[in-house]
């Protein structure tokens, strides 16, 4: 079975930057489950997340087996319905400017790396619909944070959230973060008995990468140092 890893630091100081240089959302997964213990381990690392007084407001819903297969089947079909974006936290009102040129060329990085021609709206949404397939992966993780927390609740998350991603990298897991599932906050909360008082944030589908997966294929840009900094001496 092939396997994504993660070459070896050679030292303490460089680990980090490993991780974060090699690291890429994965769509395109193996069928294999990943063993419990492996995940129980990402989220051993990932419980460690700073948080704002120590609330550590994240939860997960994770889903196997045959559990991951019904939430994906009646996911997609619910979405087939055409619903109302409905997620408990407002998404972006505009993409402008430079946010706007990001998300374009990574759309298209991702449309070129499966063949999806300009203007081929069909096949853009096909592809947009693997969102609600999970990409295929075995198993999906939702997270939710308390709603009384609010903006910082989700921050807090958000780095829980990266916490897990690199640590899923560092076991050759592949995983991606999906805002797109937040969309479907009812839904989600009903198949997974979650609390009124907790808030949908995303999902992340994970499992092991199908390396050779024209969609793995590609990797998107980062802004320089110089340019994500303003410098203040006096």
């Amino acid at each position: 079975m092939t396997r994504h890893l993660v070459e070896p630091a050679t030292t303490g100081q460089n680990v980090l930057d490993t991780l974060m240089a090699s690291r890429w959302s994965c769509r395109g997964y193996l069928p294999d489950p990943v063993p419990k213990a492996v995940i129980t381990s990402i989220l051993d690392t990932a419980r460690r997340a700073p948080s704002w007084c120590n609330t550590q407001p994240w939860h997960l819903h994770i889903a196997e087996a045959e559990a991951t297969n019904r939430f994906r089947a009646a996911l997609a079909e619910h979405v087939g319905q055409a619903p109302a974006e409905n997620p408990d936290i407002p998404f972006p009102e505009a993409y402008e400017g430079v946010y706007k040129e990001r998300r374009r060329a990574s759309g298209w990085q991702l449309y070129e790396s499966v063949g999806i021609a300009k203007g081929d709206r069909v096949a853009s949404a096909r592809q947009m619909m693997r969102n609600f397939e999970l990409f295929d992966a075995p198993h999906v993780a939702i997270v939710t944070t308390e709603a009384k927390l609010g903006t910082y609740g989700a921050v807090d998350c958000g780095v829980f959230v990266n916490s897990f991603l690199l640590a899923a990298h560092g076991h050759g897991v592949g995983a991606i973060p999906q805002a797109a599932l937040a969309s479907q906050a009812p839904f989600i909360r009903e198949f997974f008995d979650i609390p009124e008082g907790r808030q949908v944030l995303l999902g992340i589908s994970f499992g092991y990468p199908d390396v050779d997966h024209p969609i793995n294929s590609y990797r998107t840009e980062r802004q320089s140092s110089d340019e994500v900094v303003t410098w203040l001496a006096s």
